[in-house]
């Protein structure tokens, strides 16, 4: 199969074309320097010049603070580019995989969100992403929508300095004696190997629609630094941070843990233990 991935050079995008590659798939790698998204030209001319069968569209505006303060260019990037990148799949009768995220959910619900929950963004980002989610599912028939939560990889993300949750929280145990890290918001970190992995599975199947695609379990961010302290026998003095300690500039939900539901029930979901994916995480690292 021809795969095009856009945004390749990305921390999710890079292990979504070795995933494919290990899969025996023909990967046409895409970056910013490569695709336009914004540009329904540029988006015409590059994909009409290679004919991907399927695009896996990991190309966003993801800084939440920056899409704050310049909503107009993330609407651009993650609701736009996706409905452009969308039009050439219908009109070329492609599949794409949109990647989306939690940040579409309040937190209020304190229970693991499914699929049929209602969407209510709090910010700018999660806002614009479920216009991309929207504008994905109602043009091109052939689509899969997949939600991530709090994802690492090891391709450097640059919307976060260059480092993920892991890579930071191990950088700070080498420069200080004590840690403090919020006891109050919830996820499921996901490692971008095993999001990759199942867009390969799905790449396979007809099952289009909405999908949440996050490890199983969940976790507060001081729970999984501790975690990730004990799995690498880092000795450190982790404490949790007191409530409103380290505010953000930008609402965020306090609770975006997914559940898998409609992998589940199609039979595709590939996901391990948050714990597992840790494990795996850190194997490869060294």
């Amino acid at each position: 199969m021809k795969v095009a991935v856009l945004g390749s050079n990305g921390q999710l995008g890079s292990d979504v074309c070795a995933a494919f590659l290990r899969n025996g798939d023909q990967v046409i790698g895409l970056t910013h320097s490569d695709i336009e998204v914004t540009s329904p030209s540029a988006v015409n001319a590059v994909l009409t010049a290679s004919m991907p069968e399927f695009i896996v569209n990991t190309a966003a505006m993801h800084h939440v603070d920056k899409c704050e303060a310049d909503p107009l260019a993330a609407f651009q990037g993650n609701a736009m580019g996706a409905k452009y990148v969308a039009q050439w799949a219908q009109q070329a009768g492609a599949t794409i995989a949109y990647v989306s995220t939690d940040y579409v959910f309040d937190g209020k619900k304190g229970a693991p969100y499914l699929e049929i929950d209602a969407a209510v963004p709090l910010n700018t980002y999660g806002i614009t992403k479920l216009a991309g989610e929207n504008y994905t599912a109602a043009i091109a028939p052939k689509h899969f929508v997949l939600r991530v939560s709090a994802i690492y990889g090891h391709q450097p993300c640059r919307a976060k300095g260059g480092l993920n949750f892991v890579e930071m929280m191990l950088k700070l145990s080498r420069e200080r004696d004590e840690l403090r890290v919020v006891d109050d918001e919830f996820v499921s970190p996901t490692p971008t190997a095993q999001i990759a992995e199942q867009l390969v599975a799905l790449s396979r199947s007809t099952h289009y629609g909405l999908y949440h695609a996050t490890t199983e379990g969940s976790c507060s961010w001081y729970e999984f630094a501790d975690e990730i302290f004990r799995a690498t026998g880092t000795k450190i003095r982790l404490e949790k941070a007191r409530p409103g300690e380290f505010p953000a500039k930008v609402l965020r939900p306090k609770y975006s843990v997914l559940e898998n539901h409609a992998l589940k029930a199609a039979q595709l979901n590939v996901f391990t233990d948050w714990r597992d994916g840790l494990e795996g995480y850190l194997r490869a690292r060294t």
